[in-house]
C-alpha cells in the first residue's frame, strides 16, 4: 500500500514552489515542468510475528525513512523515546560501518512488555523476519520502557549492533561471533555509539560498568574490554579501527556466491585481522589479554600466509 505522506519541512518546501498540500496548482502559462511524484512506502500498520515463541501481533506507532517501531499490546503507548534514540543509534551505526544493510534502509524496533525478556536481531537477508533488519526487544515487566535510560538504551544498542556485527558491508553472517559470542565486541560498540551520539554520561556509566566485567572465555578472569577492545580503540583510531575490522573482513575472508561467510575465524585469524585493522601487530596485546596457547601461534602465522592482504 503506498500513500503520501508530508511532513513540515515538506509542506513549507512545497509552498515554496507553488504547490499546495491538496494537490498541484495549475501550472502557469508556458511551464512544462510536471508535478512532483512523492511516494514514501508505508509500512504494515500491524505485523504478525512468528519467529522463536513469538505470536503477538504487533502495532505500528511510529515511522520515517529510516526507523519502524511496533509496541505489542502491553507496552505503554506513550513511549516515544524510541523513536529518537533508536533513529540516531541506526543512522550512526549505518554511517560508521559500511551503510549496505539491504535495500530497505530502515530499522524494524519491537518492543514486548511482560513478555519475552532480552532481545535478538533479525536480518535483511533472512526471511525469518520477512527480510528486514530487526530489533525485538523484550521485558518481564509490564512497566518495561518507561524510563528510557540505564538498561533500556543498553539492551537496544546492543541489538542494534547484532544487526551491524551481521550485516556490514554487503556481507552476511558474523564470522567472529564464534570467539567473542553474545557478544563481547558489544561491549566497545555501545562505548563507541555513546561517545558518537555525544551521550557523554552513558558513555562513563557504560566504560565504568565495562572495566570492572571479567568473563571466563578464553580463560579465566579475562576482562575483554579493559584489556583487549578498549586499548584497541583508544589507541588505534576509535571507531575506524573497529570498521576496519568489518572491512577487512569483507574483502578477505571467504564467502559463498551470497555473499555469506562459509566459516568461523580461529583464534589466530582473529588476532591477525585485528591486527591488520589496527596496523600494528597485536600478538602481545592478546598474551596480556587472553595467554597465548600454542596453537594460536600456528594459526596466526597461517594466517599471514592465507591472508597476505592483511598487513601491519
Amino acid at each position: 500500500m503506498k500513500r503520501i505522506m508530508f511532513t513540515s519541512g515538506l509542506i513549507m518546501a512545497l509552498s515554496a514552489v507553488g504547490l499546495l498540500v491538496s494537490g498541484c496548482k495549475k501550472k502557469q502559462t508556458g511551464d512544462t515542468t510536471p508535478p512532483p511524484v512523492i511516494n514514501y512506502d508505508v509500512p504494515p500498520s500491524t505485523w504478525q510475528e512468528h519467529w522463536f515463541d513469538h505470536t503477538q501481533l504487533v502495532s505500528r506507532v511510529y515511522y520515517d525513512t529510516s526507523l519502524v517501531v511496533y509496541y505489542d499490546n502491553d507496552v505503554q503507548k506513550s513511549i516515544t523515546w524510541p523513536n529518537t534514540f533508536v533513529k540516531e543509534v541506526w543512522l550512526y551505526s549505518r554511517k560508521t560501518y559500511g551503510y549496505e544493510f539491504g535495500t530497505d534502509k530502515r530499522l524494524y524496533a519491537v518492543f514486548h512488555a511482560g513478555k519475552y525478556s532480552g532481545g535478538h536481531p533479525g536480518y535483511y537477508y533472512s526471511n525469518r523476519h520477512d527480510n528486514r533488519n530487526v530489533i525485538d526487544c523484550g521485558s518481564s515487566s509490564l512497566s518495561a520502557w518507561t524510563t528510557g535510560t540505564g538498561n533500556d538504551l543498553d539492551l537496544v544498542t546492543h541489538e542494534v549492533g547484532h544487526v551491524i556485527e551481521s550485516a556490514n558491508n554487503n556481507a552476511k553472517g558474523s564470522p567472529a561471533f564464534a570467539i567473542w559470542k553474545d557478544s563481547k565486541w558489544m561491549e566497545i560498540y555501545i562505548y563507541d555509539v555513546y561517545k558518537g551520539l555525544g551521550r557523554t554520561a552513558d558513555a562513563d556509566r557504560w566504560y565504568n560498568l565495562m572495566m570492572g566485567t571479567t568473563d571466563n572465555f578464553p580463560r579465566s578472569n579475562t576482562q575483554w574490554f579493559k584489556n583487549w577492545f578498549y586499548p584497541i580503540y583508544n589507541q588505534y583510531g576509535g571507531s575506524a579501527v573497529l570498521n576496519k575490522f568489518f572491512k577487512l573482513l569483507a574483502a578477505n575472508f571467504p564467502k559463498d556466491g551470497n555473499k555469506q561467510y562459509m566459516r568461523d575465524l580461529n583464534w589466530g585469524e582473529f588476532i591477525h585481522f585485528w591486527s591488520g585493522a589496527a596496523g600494528s601487530n597485536l600478538k602481545p596485546l592478546a598474551t596480556t589479554a587472553f595467554g597465548w596457547p600454542a596453537e594460536w601461534e600456528t594459526q596466526f602465522n597461517q594466517a599471514k600466509i592465507d591472508f597476505p592482504s592483511v598487513t601491519y
